[in-house]
């Protein structure tokens, strides 16, 4: 099982930097110790990097993944509307950019 992470980023387009005070962290479920195999420091660079993969945009949640050999994937809303999850590999590299199926809007 995954464990979510729901991040609220504060900016978008060029503010990919996410700051100490514009990020809300919260657990839902409890799916156990080993699902959250991350630091609050690791989903805050996962964010950087799928924002900066995506052009800006906002950060909608962080999880751990095994998908395409990635670490972590993070959903993102693009600024026009679209959402994608963007998988990273530990280095915060990107594996791979997917739609997620939701329409923009939804």
């Amino acid at each position: 099982m995954r464990k979510r992470v729901v991040i609220a980023a504060a900016g978008a387009g060029a503010a990919l930097a996410v700051t100490a005070g514009g990020v809300a962290v919260a657990t839902s479920g409890d799916d156990g110790s080993s699902s959250h195999q991350y630091t609050q420091e690791q989903a805050d660079a996962a964010t950087r990097a799928a924002l900066e993969a995506t052009g800006g945009g906002t950060a909608n949640s962080v999880e751990t993944d095994n998908e395409n050999g990635a670490t972590y994937e993070v959903e993102v809303t693009e600024p026009d509307g679209t959402t994608v999850d963007v998988r990273l590999d530990e280095e915060y590299k990107v594996v791979v950019i997917e739609g997620d199926g939701q329409p923009p809007g939804s």
